[in-house]
């Protein structure tokens, strides 16, 4: 890479080395989350739904007892609880790893990263 001026203090060189760096370790991050498994259950562990660190679903468990012909009701209630709060948490864990990685300064508002 060539030498690139420094405009009052201001080393472009040092700043293209930190961004591709920071390129770097967001996408080492992006690979563990999508490793990472978060799961979360309803009705007593009845339901568990199983999510990954990037919050796409990985595996729905159904107990057998739950499943009532007559109350297919409080099957989609359990379902969809559990999976709500497996992405919930997901999403938190990727908000403290992204945190993490920034150092804590805190993106600006509208400010993502891809992938994450």
């Amino acid at each position: 890479m060539p030498k690139l001026p420094n405009f009052g203090g201001f080393n472009i060189q040092a700043m293209m080395k930190q961004v591709q760096q920071f390129a770097a370790d967001t996408e080492r991050l992006e690979s563990e989350l999508a490793e990472e498994r978060i799961e979360a259950s309803s009705g007593g562990g009845m339901v568990t739904a199983t999510v990954n660190g990037l919050a796409q679903l990985i595996d729905v468990k159904i107990s057998p007892e739950v499943v009532d012909p007559d109350d297919v009701e409080m099957l989609q209630d359990l379902v969809t609880s559990a999976v709500r709060e497996a992405l919930e948490r997901a999403n938190e864990r990727r908000k403290e790893r992204m945190e993490e990685l920034t150092g804590g300064l805190g993106l600006p508002p509208g400010m993502n990263i891809p992938g994450l």
